[in-house]
């Protein structure tokens, strides 16, 4: 016993972050069943905030308690876009996206995220490339695997893999007719807004310095934003009506499991284990998902989806290398620009008040503001 104990001690920061994929497969699997059965995007959106809003509201009342907060109308402005740029429109892109797409093919576009953050930060002058060391000669190469994967994924098509040969399931999600090309623009569009909303958590957290509060907050105004929108597009009650099925188990899990657990498990792992280690496991989700989702809902993989799974992967961890490689060799690194490694998500899946639908890239650039 003594030896499983020791084991289980030293093993709790990889146990986490592999429960935090599996939190993230489990999102995108339901997310995508329900969507395909013809669940409201917007009423998915706002019921799901609600409920990450509920779970997070106790932590930032232990956490956070006794702390003066100053809600300014600097502080306010500065969440109401954090709201509408990286949860409203950042997940309800993605939803479409995964609507109209595969789950898999989804969750490749977030691990383009960081690589994305990356490019702006070195046009907007946050960042330089360095290429004449080979910190940044392996960020380089790795954005370039990154976006050539998912080019690849886009355009290369090739024969039908299934797990086991002749297996197919005939599901309603393998039936659905799927739009490649504008699923495509909805989760570009998402990699986009997910990009923008990480470079506007540099100066939120500068004006807020409040992680759970300002979780908790931003989630009830997405939730405000999502519902106002939905309204406008669909006020019939049917689409916002919630019943004991997979879609209320949906809202549910991806509200406390992947929002709020994720979330508190990429704070404790990035305290003993720094930024760089969460992000290291993403590309896990993306394996979990392609598997899972060929298991279960009987979708092959396709020849270019699992070549550019395989571009994307290795350039994300020559990536991530690199960056933790500058990293170390910097006394105070620009955590304005320097956290990009951090930015993986999901999208997902709670990225701190991240609710990307794979791991959460968010925690890591507040955890180190407050570093320095």
């Amino acid at each position: 016993m003594g030896g499983v104990k020791e084991w289980f001690r030293s093993s709790q920061a990889v146990l986490s972050m592999l429960l935090v994929q599996l939190f993230a497969t489990g999102m995108q699997l339901l997310s995508r069943v329900i969507l395909v059965q013809g669940t409201f995007i917007f009423a998915l959106i706002a019921y799901r905030h609600i409920v990450a809003a509920l779970c997070v509201a106790p932590f930032a009342l232990y956490f956070e308690r006794g702390h003066a907060k100053k809600f300014t109308w600097s502080v306010c402005s500065w969440i109401f876009i954090n709201a509408l740029v990286g949860m409203t429109m950042a997940l309800g892109l993605f939803y479409y996206g995964l609507r109209d797409t595969s789950a898999t093919y989804s969750v490749n576009f977030l691990n383009l995220v960081p690589i994305c953050t990356f490019l702006v930060s070195i046009i907007c002058g946050m960042e330089k490339l360095g290429l004449q060391t080979w910190s940044g000669k392996a960020k380089a190469v790795g954005a370039i695997l990154c976006v050539g994967g998912a080019i690849a994924t886009s355009l290369y098509k090739g024969k039908d893999i299934y797990i086991f040969h002749g297996y197919h399931t005939h599901t309603n999600v393998v039936a659905h007719k799927t739009y490649m090309l504008g699923g495509t623009f909805f989760l570009v569009g998402s990699c986009l807004s997910y990009t923008a909303w990480f470079i506007i958590q540099v100066k939120l957290v500068k004006v807020f310095p409040f992680r759970y509060w300002g979780t908790m907050i931003t989630c009830i105004m997405a939730a405000i934003q999502s519902t106002i929108i939905g309204l406008c597009l669909d006020s019939n009650q049917a689409s916002w009506r919630l019943q004991w099925n997979l879609e209320l188990i949906t809202i549910v899990y991806s509200g406390a499991l992947a929002t709020a657990a994720t979330f508190c498990l990429l704070s404790w792992a990035i305290t003993i284990k720094g930024s760089t280690y969460p992000p290291m496991f993403n590309p896990l989700a993306l394996i979990f998902v392609a598997l899972s989702e060929a298991l279960i809902l009987g979708e092959p993989l396709k020849v270019g989806m699992f070549l550019g799974m395989v571009l994307i992967i290795i350039g994300l961890y020559s990536f991530l290398w690199g960056k933790n490689k500058e990293t170390q060799c910097l006394p105070q690194p620009n955590v304005a620009a320097g956290e990009v490694a951090s930015m993986a998500t999901e999208p997902v899946g709670m990225q701190s008040i991240a609710i990307v639908p794979s791991s959460s890239p968010k925690d890591s650039v507040i955890l180190e503001i407050q570093k320095t």
